[in-house]
């Protein structure tokens, strides 16, 4: 199954790229030293404004200002931390404008005034449903199938949807139905085709290509895809499941006859090269009824005892 009847998308208008960090710990000591350097500065312009400090009020407070300076920007520098777990992505904003995707575990610096989205990377699955969808052939069918995938382009997944998520499910269902009506359960027929049912691994690797082409826009990664479940419809069940058995019946059959006029040649065969009897034509052809009625019967030959000849 080709791609081609996968609707084209827009090309994406952002791409992930690495945003600009700085290891979070020396900021963590940055921070700390202001915090405390700007509350002992406060304390101190307090102290000069109420007498305990020798010290003029205009320089007592030059020093109220410097230490609510330094806390404040204690509090920008530990606004800036970011923990990020391990499998997970933060997908940067200043403004409104993407400015990198931090990948980077532990504890890191950013820039504060950025909004942080959280992403997960990790792997996940979707199962859909089981829905009932008519085959190639307009039998009604019941199908459902599990897909695994993972999150490859955060900015495309954040940016170029509304919910990735939300997306990967729909986008799968779509070509689950798009798969099934694509292919009958079963090849009846002489053309060699694909068939829902005798080819599942060539069935799933084209319904892997159509989902990854399907949700490429969201920068997801589609890792392997499998049907979990397939079957005809309650209401067409027993009369395919004949047509099966009668199928397989015919096939047990044609094995037989065909196995049985290979035993009766080879029994006419070692007579004629051994010598035991010389049999005319019509003699052959009783023996030869003979034979298959016994190899092909399905139940025990019963002997019958000739006491005349073939001709009286």
């Amino acid at each position: 199954m080709s791609t081609d009847t996968v609707p084209a998308v827009p090309p994406p208008h952002v791409r992930e790229r690495v945003a600009l960090t700085t290891a979070g710990m020396p900021m963590v000591g940055v921070g700390t030293v202001l915090a405390l350097g700007g509350l002992a500065l406060i304390g101190l312009g307090i102290a000069g404004f109420a007498g305990g400090v020798s010290m003029a009020n205009g320089l007592a407070g030059t020093v109220v200002v410097l230490g609510v300076v330094a806390v404040v920007g204690a509090a920008l520098v530990f606004g800036g931390l970011t923990m990020v777990n391990p499998n997970e992505a933060r997908v940067l904003q200043f403004l409104g404008r993407y400015t990198g995707t931090l990948r980077l575990d532990g504890l890191r610096w950013v820039n504060p005034f950025t909004t942080r989205r959280r992403v997960s990377t990790r792997i996940r699955n979707h199962e859909t449903a089981v829905m009932k969808v008519n085959d190639a052939e307009g039998n009604p069918i019941e199908i459902a199938a599990v897909v695994v995938w993972q999150v490859e382009d955060t900015a495309r997944a954040v940016f170029e949807v509304d919910d990735f998520i939300e997306f990967v499910g729909i986008q799968t269902e779509t070509a689950v139905r798009h798969i099934a009506t694509s292919y009958p359960y079963d090849e009846h027929s002489d053309i060699n085709r694909l068939s829902l049912r005798e080819n599942a691994d060539e069935i799933t690797h084209k319904l892997s290509a159509e989902v990854s082409a399907r949700v490429e826009a969201a920068g997801v990664h589609i890792i392997e895809s499998r049907i979990t479940h397939l079957a005809y419809a309650p209401e067409i069940a027993m009369a395919m499941l004949r047509r099966q058995q009668a199928g397989a019946v015919v096939a047990a059959r044609a094995r037989i006859v065909e196995g049985a006029v290979g035993m009766v040649q080879m029994a006419l065969d070692e007579l004629a090269a051994q010598d035991v009897v010389e049999l005319d034509e019509e003699r052959k052809a009783a023996m030869v009824s003979n034979l298959l009625v016994v190899l092909c019967s399905d139940h025990d030959a019963q002997p019958v005892v000739n006491t005349g000849s073939l001709y009286t």
